[in-house]
C-alpha cells in the first residue's frame, strides 16, 4: 500500500521534496493534532496554537526542497512550532529572561524525550487533574488552564483569595504525589508559573 512508504522518515522526506501532496497530507494527518496540543501548552490559546501549527506546515511545504534526508521530521516540526511561538511572542511583547528560561526548559523536556513520552505524560497529567476533588479541580482549571487570577477566581466562586490559594496548593500537592518525576517536571513547567 502506498501509504506505507510514508511511515519511513527518509521516504517521506524524499516524497515531500518531489512535491507529493499525499505525503504532505500524511504528514499533517500524523502530526497536526499533537503539534496543536504542544503549541497550546506554550501559548495557552487554542486558536493561536492552530495558527502557529498551520504556519509551520505552510512554511515546510514552501521550503520542502531544503529538507535534509537524514533529519527527523517529527523533531523538525516540534522545533519549528517552538521557534514560531517564540517569534510571535517576541512580536507581541518583550520576552523576559525568566519567561525565556521557562520556555527553553519546556522545549528541552519535549525535545530531549521522544514526543510520545511527552504526550503520554500529558495524558497522565490531564487524567490526574480530572481526578482531583471537585472544588480543587474547578479552581485549578480556572487558574492554570483558563488563566484567571486568584482574585478573579475568588470573585467568580464567591470565596476568599486565601481559599483559592489553598485549593491551588492542594491541587499541586495531590498531583505531585500521583505523578512520576517526569510528570512532576512537566506539570510545574506547564502550570507552575501563573498569574497571582
Amino acid at each position: 500500500m502506498k501509504i506505507d512508504i510514508y511511515s519511513d522518515n527518509d521516504s517521506l522526506i524524499a516524497s515531500l521534496k518531489k512535491g507529493d501532496e499525499k505525503a504532505y497530507a500524511y504528514l499533517m494527518d500524523t502530526h497536526y493534532q499533537k503539534l496543536c496540543i504542544y503549541a497550546n501548552s506554550l501559548i495557552r490559546n487554542l486558536f493561536a496554537a492552530e495558527d502557529i501549527v498551520q504556519n509551520v506546515f505552510v512554511r515546510l511545504w514552501e521550503q520542502r526542497i531544503k529538507l535534509k534526508s537524514d533529519q527527523s521530521l517529527k523533531s523538525f516540526l516540534y522545533k519549528s512550532v517552538y521557534n514560531e511561538f517564540i517569534d510571535q511572542y517576541r512580536k507581541n511583547q518583550s520576552l523576559s529572561t525568566l519567561e525565556k528560561s521557562y520556555f527553553d526548559a519546556l522545549n528541552a523536556v519535549v525535545l530531549d524525550d521522544d514526543t510520545e513520552t511527552f504526550e503520554r505524560v500529558m495524558s497522565v497529567i490531564n487524567r490526574e487533574i480530572q481526578n482531583l476533588p471537585p472544588k480543587c479541580k474547578e479552581v485549578f482549571i480556572l487558574s492554570k488552564k483558563e488563566g484567571l487570577t486568584n482574585a478573579e477566581i475568588a470573585d467568580y466562586l464567591k470565596v476568599t483569595v486565601k481559599a483559592v490559594e489553598a485549593q491551588i496548593t492542594k491541587a499541586f500537592s495531590l498531583l505531585s504525589a500521583s505523578l512520576e518525576e517526569k510528570g512532576r517536571t512537566i506539570l510545574f513547567l506547564l502550570f507552575g508559573h501563573g498569574k497571582l
